[in-house]
């Protein structure tokens, strides 16, 4: 069990806060474009795309450091 405020455990929390923010962003982005504002709901699915592409490596960057923390305990 990760120690509490340890560097693994706050950036998994921030990973989850990234998650968070994406379902939310999506959200806004089908709202805005249910009223017509394509131009706007394109532009925020590619900050969505970004927000995808960096998730995967950073659960990746998450998973090593926990093993190595883990080796260091």
């Amino acid at each position: 069990m990760p120690t509490e405020y340890s560097l693994p455990d706050t950036l998994e929390r921030m990973y989850e806060n990234q998650l968070a923010l994406e379902a939310a962003l999506m959200e806004v982005v089908l709202w805005v474009e249910q009223r017509g504002s394509n131009d706007v709901g394109e532009n925020m699915r590619s900050a969505l795309d970004l927000i995808g592409e960096n998730a995967g490596h950073i659960k990746q960057g998450l998973a090593k450091l926990a093993v190595q923390h883990r080796g260091d305990a």
